[in-house]
């Protein structure tokens, strides 16, 4: 963290107004999750504004939902130092597949609940994601992977923040102890890697700029 600070720091003056806004607001809330070691609950929900924060506009809305192929595509070709292979293949890898073999995760799951589709159709949609899941693993596709993963974890977001579990639940600790290990591995890995090429990742006007406040 304190690296990733200094890289910030010594940066600043190269960078946009706009770019070291997303920044700072990304490491702030980065900073919270990572003091927030025994709170899981709260951890999840600030590295996910952590996440938010650093992503562009494009990627937060698309036919209603969040994509991010197009953001892990860009932080992957940019990943000279191969940090984020790294945290797919070896440093995240059981995490990751507890995380896709878990209905839990899974939006169509929730779906046949609320009776917008049947079981038949989710529990196809399933094994198919795990499929399209076992091909990016044995292509090494890291871009692939991390967009499945990274749906999951947008169903266990929109679980938390709509209010579809309970604070510090029994129920869902593995899974959200799982997802946390995840997002505080990618963050600052993808802000590393953002910081360190500012021209491909300067994408546009926060939604919420920094105003005055008289």
């Amino acid at each position: 963290m304190l690296v990733l600070e200094e890289v910030y720091k010594s940066k600043k003056a190269e960078n946009s107004e706009q770019f070291n806004l997303r920044i700072h607001r990304g490491l702030s809330w980065l900073k919270k999750a990572v003091i927030l070691e025994s709170d899981l609950d709260l951890k999840f929900i600030s590295l996910w504004i952590a996440l938010s924060a650093i992503t562009p506009q494009w990627v937060k809305i698309k036919d209603g939902e969040q994509d991010f192929s197009q953001f892990f595509s860009g932080i992957v070709r940019f990943d000279r130092e191969q940090k984020i292979q790294h945290i797919v293949w070896d440093r995240c890898h059981d995490a990751i597949a507890r995380l896709i073999e878990s209905p839990y995760t899974f939006q169509n799951f929730w779906d046949d609940q609320n009776l917008k589709i049947n079981q038949k159709t989710w529990k196809q949609a399933f094994i198919a994601e795990k499929k399209r899941a076992t091909e990016a693993r044995q292509a090494q596709d890291s871009i692939t992977l991390l967009e499945i993963v990274f749906q999951r974890l947008l169903t266990l977001q929109h679980q938390i923040i709509l209010g579809g579990a309970t604070y510090n639940s029994s129920m869902n600790r593995k899974l959200l102890q799982d997802s946390c290990n995840i997002l505080i591995a990618v963050i600052p890995a993808s802000m590393h890697i953002i910081l360190e090429n500012p021209q491909n990742f300067d994408f546009d006007t926060p939604f919420y700029p920094l105003l005055q406040v008289s």
